[in-house]
């Protein structure tokens, strides 16, 4: 661990009024904090870490108990000038990051560089941003947890060993670029095995049997002789139909039962990355931008600068008791007395249960009052954590059920059905429905029902499905893969390395995908295994409650996975890459070109390679003329991957769009027109002077 510098006493340069000086990560975060604190302090922002490993080598001493050689990050030169500089004008400095062990990280490198105590109560936590909180948090300081801080360390330099040690590796026998990460590679192990178990999934035949007694009523074959009913295939469906002919229908019980179904606990970080995929259909990087605006400080009309919700990054469903008292009088206010509800909800066992659940800072300020000042996601993501939480403390749902039971023989069916007494929680928030739309008649035990007729259905099993983001998140919060903190950067960098593609909500791992995992999965066995990265995970939480030193439990990963790396080394074969030829021929050496995948998408290659190393550009051509000089618009990918679309007849002719346009032209100005996907298409004209849409 690097050594810290002991606080000296510094006096400021000039005389005059002294202010406490208040750093956070970032400037919207400074901004809100700022308005509520007043001219006695001053609030600045970091943005983001200053110091950690270099980029261009290992930067940690394997020989020297790991210890992490930290640098400056490169263009922070100036940002740490000035933090230097404000901290010799203050009379004190609190340290005001993100409240969660990065957070603590970012606090204890600020400390080293600027001279502070990291034992003296200069650290400071804010986990909801509203006046109230922040100032009553500013009182009360303490001494950066250096149980978080090693906790964090841990996982830097275990990354970093695995990374920088295993991707030369892949460069050299699959392709360059490539990267191997502990928790991205058991990840993208979770997704192939999923992928083999649907391509090697063979369906099997079933049928239901289902009587029909009219009216709606229906009941489904559920036992035969007192056993499941396992029909399967046409022969067994059609000696069973002869058989229910020749007897009678006949009610063996019916049961009539109320039953509550309370309310789903507020948002977690994985609960919310889960619902707002299904919900809002946004990725989980998505959902973590936007709630990080939310927790910062929004301007709203009236209001000011405002957090609207608490921190994002929590595995606690916990939620204050004035939180709670405060929603129940909105509840009741609202609503009436009989929806207000009096739930507890207990965490995971393994939660660190360090902060509360996500919820909104106010429960006054309504989502429909302040939309108005919010972007759209914003408006989304904050309706969605406002209705779960208030949904959270209301009371239960209400249905009357009905279960009938009708015998034919040795043939038993089932019917069931319910009805929503009382909608309680569900007045709010919107969840997959109980209600069943079979009709139950009230009959008797031992009524004689009339058969109308009988359906027989054939089935097929189906494969499991393909993970979605909501999907691969509850996996890997159910195996103790990653923290939820990390979630979206896992997925956002298996998408971006090109080890897993989407299709439509599904994601998909490539071939590049099942290659890197082929070759980890025979020599770094323990890199891809589920268990074993969940039980590193705990190790590590072991670290931020002090049990266990970081060192020794990187120590006691290295030996092992250090002689896996020495056998790779020396017998790690070449994966041959897929190579997918096209209809093009090599214009200088006359040979097919090959489809090749590089860094912004697919691209045209030689097969003569490295005789011949000539490419080019795939081009995709939309079927619209250019409007300037008539040749073909085609399909571009910018620098930073975002698809455009330019003239084919570039750099001489300079035409180019963001959006897709159309063989069409604006009836106002000439101009062409574009697609926008706007809840569906939407046209409007490429002409920013023409505000023509349709």
């Amino acid at each position: 661990m690097a050594n810290l510098a002991k606080a000296k006493s510094t006096k400021p340069a000039t005389s005059g009024p002294q202010r406490t000086l208040v750093v956070v990560e970032s400037p919207s975060k400074a901004k809100t904090i700022g308005q509520y604190l007043g001219s006695r302090y001053k609030v600045i922002a970091s943005v983001g870490h200053v110091r950690d490993l270099p980029k261009s080598k290992l930067g940690v001493d394997v020989e020297n108990d790991f210890e992490p050689n930290y640098i400056n990050i490169r263009g922070k030169g100036d940002k740490i000038k000035e933090l230097k500089k404000e901290t010799l004008n203050a009379k004190r400095v609190l340290l005001a990051t993100d409240p969660d062990r990065e957070g603590e990280a970012i606090s204890w490198h600020l400390a080293y560089l600027l001279g502070i105590d990291p034992a003296s109560d200069c650290r400071v936590e804010f986990h909801e941003i509203n006046k109230a909180t922040v100032t009553e948090a500013i009182k009360h300081p303490r001494p950066i947890d250096m149980g978080l801080v090693d906790s964090q360390q841990a996982r830097r330099v275990l990354d970093r060993l695995v990374g920088y040690q295993i991707s030369p590796l892949l460069w050299k026998k699959v392709r360059r670029g490539l990267s191997a990460g502990r928790v991205q590679s058991a990840a993208l192990k979770i997704l192939c095995d999923r992928e083999n178990e649907i391509l090697n999934f063979i369906p099997e035949e079933y049928w239901n049997i289902i009587a029909d007694f009219g009216d709606g009523f229906q009941a489904k074959l559920s036992k035969i002789s007192g056993r499941k009913a396992n029909v399967r295939n046409a022969a067994e469906a059609d000696r069973i139909e002869a058989d229910l002919q020749k007897g009678e229908y006949t009610v063996s019980d019916v049961k009539q039962e109320e039953k509550k179904v309370k309310a789903y606990p507020p948002f977690t970080t994985s609960s919310l990355q889960q619902d707002a995929s299904i919900k809002l259909n946004f990725q989980t990087q998505r959902t973590m931008r936007v709630a990080q605006e939310l927790y910062e400080g929004v301007k709203i009309d009236g209001l000011g600068q405002r957090g609207l919700i608490t921190y994002l990054r929590t595995d606690s469903t916990r939620v204050s008791q004035a939180a709670k008292a405060d929603c129940l009088e909105y509840i009741g206010s609202k609503y009436g007395e009989a929806y207000k509800g009096n739930n507890y909800f207990s965490s995971r066992k393994d939660s660190q249960d360090a902060h509360e659940a996500i919820r909104p800072s106010d429960v006054t300020i309504l989502p429909s009052a302040i939309k108005d000042s919010l972007t759209s996601d914003q408006y989304k993501l904050y309706h969605l954590i406002w209705t779960r939480f208030v949904a959270s403390q209301m009371a239960p749902a209400v249905y009357d059920t009905v279960s009938v039971g009708v015998k034919n023989g040795r043939y038993e069916f089932r019917a069931n059905g319910a009805t929503l007494r009382f909608d309680g929680w569900k007045k709010v928030y919107k969840a997959k429905s109980f209600e069943s739309e079979a009709t139950i008649p009230p009959v008797s035990k031992g009524d004689v029902l009339t058969l109308v007729q009988l359906i027989k259905e054939q089935k097929f099993t189906q494969p499991p499905s393909r993970y979605t983001e909501a999907s691969l998140v509850k996996e890997m919060e159910e195996k103790n893969i990653g923290r939820p903190s990390t979630y979206a950067s896992i997925i956002s960098t298996l998408t971006t390395r090109q080890y897993v593609k989407r299709d439509k909500k599904t994601l998909v791992p490539t071939k590049l995908g099942f290659d890197v995992t082929g070759i980890l999965e025979v020599y770094f066995s323990d890199i891809v295994n589920v268990e074993f990265t969940g039980e590193m995970e705990d190790r590590l939480d072991d670290v931020a409650l002090c049990k266990e030193r970081w060192q020794d439990a990187i120590g006691d990963f290295y030996k092992g996975f250090s002689e896996e790396l020495k056998v790779a080394e020396k017998e790690a074969q070449h994966v041959e890459p897929e190579v997918v030829l096209s209809d093009e021929v090599c214009e200088v050496c006359g040979r097919p070109m090959a489809i090749k995948q590089g860094r912004f998408g697919t691209f045209l290659a030689c097969t003569g390679y490295p005789e011949c190393r000539n490419t080019r550009p795939i081009i995709k051509k939309i079927g619209v003329a250019c409007p300037k000089c008539g040749k073909d618009i085609v399909q571009k990918v910018s620098k930073r991957g975002k698809v455009f679309y330019g003239c084919s007849g570039y750099p001489a002719c300079d035409v180019s769009f963001w959006d897709k346009p159309v063989n069409r032209t604006c009836p106002v100005c000439g101009s062409l027109l574009v697609e926008k996907q706007v809840r569906g298409k939407q046209y409007k004209c490429s002409n920013p002077e023409c505000k023509y849409k349709e």
